[in-house]
């Protein structure tokens, strides 16, 4: 049974060798945070192998490069072991739609499924801080003073700051609305609120 706090909860990025696994484009690496009561508790991160090289556009952007993935595990056994490691959880991810296809892409090559829901910080971010110049991860980190290292572009770096940001819109909200705990289900359906109504919507979930 996945737990249902908002403050509970597993924060995943991909890097990956394209934008669609329908194109072919595989998982390169996985970085995770797993959040308790909003206390960072584990984190996976891993290279993986897909089995062909990757582009040298690739390799500037993320800095991963053929070299490093050489000696990786392939993409099914390190799926394998995320995917165990996910159980249970609600999932988050900056721009979730992208590695949500990539999470069940690579998971149904193997056969394993999740049984989390997936909510987007950055659906969240468009409606919370409608004053930022844009909603990308690292300028996000920066217009709310968010610690971070400059690392961007590893799985594992922009999982932790994906992390970092969920955690401060929390509790954003929590000091603003005076809400009580949030659930992920009121975070998910603040993702699909439009940003005109977002201060009645959380206005009424203090209430409720």
């Amino acid at each position: 049974m996945k737990k249902q706090s908002a403050n509970t909860v597993i924060v995943l990025d991909f890097e990956t060798t394209g934008l669609s696994p329908n194109m072919g484009d595989r998982a390169i690496e996985i970085g995770a945070v797993k959040i308790e009561n909003g206390q960072v508790v584990d984190q996976f991160q891993q290279l993986m192998n897909p089995g062909f090289r990757v582009s040298s556009f690739i390799e500037g952007y993320t800095g991963i490069s053929n070299y490093m993935l050489a000696d990786a595990q392939p993409c099914d056994v390190v799926m394998n072991d995320f995917a165990d490691f996910i159980q249970g959880y609600n999932l988050i991810a900056h721009n979730a739609s992208f590695d949500q296809r990539f999470l069940d892409a690579e998971l149904q090559r193997i056969g394993r499924r999740y049984n989390g829901e997936f909510a987007c910080s950055m659906l969240i971010a468009r409606r919370l801080y409608q004053h930022a110049s844009n909603h990308k991860l690292g300028t996000l980190v920066n217009t709310l003073d968010i610690e971070n290292d400059g690392t961007f572009h590893r799985a594992l770096a922009d999982a932790e700051m994906t992390a970092r940001l969920w955690l401060r819109m929390l509790e954003d909200i929590q000091h603003q609305y005076r809400t009580p705990s949030l659930t992920f289900d009121a975070m998910h359906k603040l993702s699909k609120t439009s940003k005109a109504t977002v201060p009645t919507y959380l206005r009424k979930l203090a209430l409720s």
